[in-house]
């Protein structure tokens, strides 16, 4: 076989080498890059909600709210991918029930949590009594609260990302809800004409509990 003859054949392989190399990178599949939240958040606008249940209070603006049997409410934040579950009863001589069951929710987290900081809320003037859980570390939920005037009326609410708990990566986000729902409680107001007593529920300090 001659120099040409042999060239040619080598360059006959090369070729077929690089055309099958094309062809099979068209057929490899890539991974898809994991979804990550939005941290570009815009200053939060609220607005009153007033819906067919007894209690109204400020909302974020960019939120959904959808209303769920017995006065519940699903709080969405499409674009953080979480919702805020808030739950309402009627107090009928059950407040220390409700009381236990509200501490056992925020609790059941403590495996994962890091730690459980608890800053009581008072609201004398407009009857509004409660307990802020902040949560902290790779719980399902980020914040939990509840709130009563005590005789009447009782509600809780917690936060819940539909992503894979991660506490650094959702940091930004879970603030930023929480921060909502401190204004949730700060504005809460029950149906007026209801008279109610402060309960004995509030820490007179904030709490923090290392886990």
């Amino acid at each position: 076989m001659n120099a040409f003859s042999r060239t040619y054949r080598n360059k006959l392989w090369l070729a077929l080498i690089a055309l099958a190399g094309l062809y099979s990178c068209k057929d490899e599949v890539l991974p898809k890059p994991e979804a990550q939240l939005r941290l570009d958040y815009s200053f939060p606008k609220y607005k009153p909600y007033v819906g067919p249940c007894p209690y109204t209070f400020d909302i974020n603006s960019e939120a959904v709210v959808k209303v769920t049997s017995d006065c519940g409410l699903e709080i969405n934040y499409p674009k953080m991918k979480a919702t805020i579950y808030l739950s309402y009863k009627s107090v009928s001589n059950n407040i220390d029930l409700l009381l236990r069951d509200a501490q056992k929710l925020t609790y059941k987290h403590v495996i994962k949590a890091d730690d459980i900081t608890e800053q009581p809320f008072l609201n004398n003037n407009d009857k509004v009594y409660g307990m802020f859980y902040e949560v902290n570390g790779n719980a399902a939920t980020n914040g939990q609260f509840y709130a009563t005037d005590s005789l009447r009326h009782f509600i809780d609410g917690s936060v819940y990302f539909y992503a894979k708990p991660n506490f650094d990566s959702l940091l930004p986000a879970a603030a930023y809800v929480k921060n909502d729902m401190r204004r949730l409680l700060e504005t809460l107001r029950w149906e007026r004409g209801v008279e109610a007593t402060s309960p004995k529920i509030a820490l007179p300090a904030e709490k923090k509990t290392q886990l």
